[in-house]
Order: structure tokens, then C-alpha cells, then sequence
């Protein structure tokens, strides 16, 4: 363990009233530094995570990280982008500033306006991260390519929508505790499963509870040595292993039902940490679609092909089962604004080790996994994170 996280900040997500990514990046960065005890001038590097791509007309947006803490004004700012996966690539990169001794302290910061464009706008957007030559014009935009492969799973393996809905309604349960989330209601499983007025086919077999959010919301983290983060005094949450693997982006030319990268990333993180998923206390998990979820269940190794359907079934994911899967409430109930995501989940998870995640607490939680992926499983990153003081 070389890197810890010292401190967070997260925003209510949602739809927000903030004018834009401005605002909300002003919304998180203070309170992170606070959080952490850390000045704004002991601050050596900032990452920040945003997508963007036509979300809002100001881009540039590491730039305005600054305008939150006026001290930062001369701390090199990088903006990265990786698709969904945004956020995630942000904290890898703040974490190689410190493993090569180029850092002591880093701020991470993921962001993203998504209700400032129409939906269908928005929908475009989310677009770019597929393979644009191949599968642009695929009806329903990101909800139609996930569509596609809940077909082609369904054919593969059988139809498991009532499946998808214990997903749905298991992480819909789960973010009723969370106050940050963007949808703080228990549908249910009978609403997720039954096709109405309320809850629509959106794409293929998938109904609206099985799509997550359009939403705006930022996060951030201030990553440190062990020596750094041991003088604060507070719990010392630290990155056992990091795994990013990636595969390629057309559909076309990989199986559309098996996440192969997520799997390899998975294997990666855990056998460079020296645990197994039943070392884990909880996992924080990609559900931008319950589909997603479902198939990194098979990927984490929970079940083989062709069985993940069994793990939610069963019960083995809820809060009180073998291994809690988004006990945030995930992207599904959380929301998914597209930067903030991977520092969103990294925060959920650090709340949790640390002993501070209220009504979401998993009981006596100290090891945790985090799988964020960009567009379908393309961009794949895990990371184990485990409270060692």
C-alpha cells in the first residue's frame, strides 16, 4: 500500500441548478480539502475527470478548479477523459503522481452537467463513447447497445428479466439511505418486473428501472502517502492494488455477453492484492444498466457464464448476503453523472471503510472492490481499497 485517500466531498447528484460544471466542481473541492485537513497550498497536482463532449459549451474544465480555492491558481491542473470510466482515470493518474515521487498530495475531481442539454441531446453525447462508425446509429443511443446484449444474453443463456428487476429493486432499496443519491425511493420488485405507463420498455427487453439516470453532480478526493495520511489522526483508508485493463471498442469484434476486459481487471486487482472476492466486505459496481450488473457478477468471478443470474436470486448481494453490491444504491438509484462516477464510487467506498456511511454502513466493513467501466466494458478499471488503521 504506497497510496491513501486522506480526505472526499460529494454532491447531492441529480438535477441540479448549479448554471454548470463550474459550480459544481466549487461545490466539492473546498469541503474535500477540509475533509482532509490539508491546505489548499500543500496541494502538489490536480486531476480532474469530466466527459463532456457537447454536455456544456465550456470545456477546458481542469481550469476551473481553481476559481473554487483561488490558492490552487498555480498547482498544474490536467483534465482526463475516459468515458464513463472518467472519474476512475483521474484517481489512476493522481495515483501515479504519487508513486513516482512527483506528489505528496493530490486532489481528484470528477464532474459532470448532464440536464443542461434535452435528453435526446444528451443521449447523442453518450453516443461518442461507443464506436461511432458501427454503432452510432443504433436506436435508443447507449440504452440500445446495452439493449442489444440483454438480447443477446436472453438468447444465450434465457430471459432473465426478473432478474434485472431484483437488481433494480435491490439498489433502488439500497438508495433510499443514501442522501446523496438521485432517487431515494423503493420501487420494488413487482414495479422494476411489470411493463407500464411508469415503467416503459426504453430499449430491447430493458424497462426504464433497468436504465440509470441522467444526472449532474460532482465528487473529489485528496490522495496521499501512508506517512501523510497516519498524521491526520483519522481512519487510513489505502489503495491495496489498482488494475486497469482495456479491450476493444467495437462490439463487433468481441462477445457482446461476456465482459472479457472487466474480467482480466478483476483478476488483476485481486491477485495483486493477495485476496479473494471473499476477503471483500462490499463492491461498488458499473450498474449503468442492470444488464451491466448482472454480467459483472460473472466477470468478478461471482458466478460462471451464464449463472449471475442465480447471485441476485439467491440474495447474495443485498445488504445482508455474502457480498453487498452497491449498498450506495449504485449508478441505478445514485445517479450517473459521467465524470464524477468512478470518484463517486471510491468516495461510497471509503465512507464505508471508514466507518461513516450512516444508514448505507455495512457492518464492520475493511476491505472493499470498486469496478468502473468506459462505454461497453471497453476502458475497465478496478481498485481494492481496505481501511488499515
Amino acid at each position: 500500500m504506497d497510496v491513501c485517500i486522506a480526505g472526499w466531498a460529494h454532491s447531492r447528484f441529480g438535477r441540479s441548478e448549479a448554471e454548470g460544471a463550474e459550480e459544481l466542481v466549487a461545490e466539492v473541492v473546498p469541503a474535500a480539502l477540509d475533509h482532509a485537513g490539508c491546505g489548499a497550498e500543500e496541494i502538489d497536482a490536480i486531476y480532474l475527470g469530466a466527459f463532456n463532449n457537447g454536455f456544456q459549451k465550456q470545456d477546458f474544465q481542469a481550469s476551473l478548479v481553481a476559481l473554487a480555492e483561488p490558492a490552487l491558481r498555480h498547482v498544474p491542473a490536467t483534465r482526463l477523459e475516459n468515458a464513463c470510466a472518467t472519474g476512475s482515470a483521474a484517481i489512476h493518474a493522481g495515483i501515479n503522481a504519487i508513486r513516482a515521487g512527483q506528489a505528496k498530495r493530490v486532489l481528484v475531481v470528477g464532474v459532470e452537467k448532464m440536464t443542461e442539454i434535452p435528453t435526446k441531446a444528451a443521449g447523442e453525447v453518450l453516443l461518442g463513447a461507443c464506436y461511432v462508425r458501427e454503432e452510432a446509429d443504433v436506436e435508443g443511443g447507449f440504452a440500445g447497445v446495452f439493449g442489444q446484449v440483454t438480447d443477446a444474453y436472453f438468447q444465450a443463456w434465457g430471459d432473465r428479466s426478473a432478474s434485472l428487476a431484483r437488481i433494480a429493486a435491490k439498489n433502488h432499496r439500497n438508495g433510499v439511505n443514501n442522501p446523496l443519491a438521485h432517487m431515494q425511493k423503493d420501487f420494488g420488485f413487482e414495479f422494476c418486473n411489470t411493463v407500464s405507463d411508469k415503467n416503459p420498455i426504453v430499449a430491447g427487453p430493458l424497462r426504464r428501472t433497468d436504465c440509470s439516470m441522467i444526472s449532474d453532480g460532482s465528487a473529489a478526493l485528496v490522495l496521499t502517502t501512508p506517512e501523510i495520511a497516519e498524521e491526520t489522526g483519522r481512519p487510513v483508508i489505502g489503495f491495496r492494488s489498482t488494475a486497469q485493463v482495456n479491450d476493444f471498442l467495437p462490439v463487433s469484434r468481441r462477445s457482446k455477453i461476456s465482459f472479457d476486459g472487466a474480467a482480466l481487471a478483476w483478476r488483476k486487482a485481486l491477485e495483486d492484492a493477495g485476496v479473494t472476492l471473499d476477503d471483500l466486505s462490499l463492491v461498488e459496481t458499473h450498474d449503468c444498466f442492470t444488464i451491466a450488473e448482472l454480467i459483472e457478477y460473472e466477470a468478478m468471478g461471482l458466478a460462471e457464464p451464464g449463472q449471475g443470474f442465480r447471485v441476485v436470486d439467491e440474495g447474495l448481494t443485498e445488504m445482508d448476503g455474502r457480498l453487498p453490491v452497491n449498498p450506495s444504491g449504485g449508478l441505478k438509484s445514485k445517479g450517473h453523472p459521467i465524470g464524477a462516477t468512478g470518484v463517486s464510487m471510491h468516495v461510497m467506498a471509503a465512507m464505508q471503510l471508514a466507518g461513516d456511511a450512516g444508514a448505507m454502513q455495512v457492518k464492520d466493513a475493511e476491505m472493499a472492490g470498486i469496478f468502473n467501466m468506459g462505454g461497453l466494458s471497453v476502458a475497465n478499471y478496478v481498485s481494492i481499497l481496505e481501511r488499515v488503521r
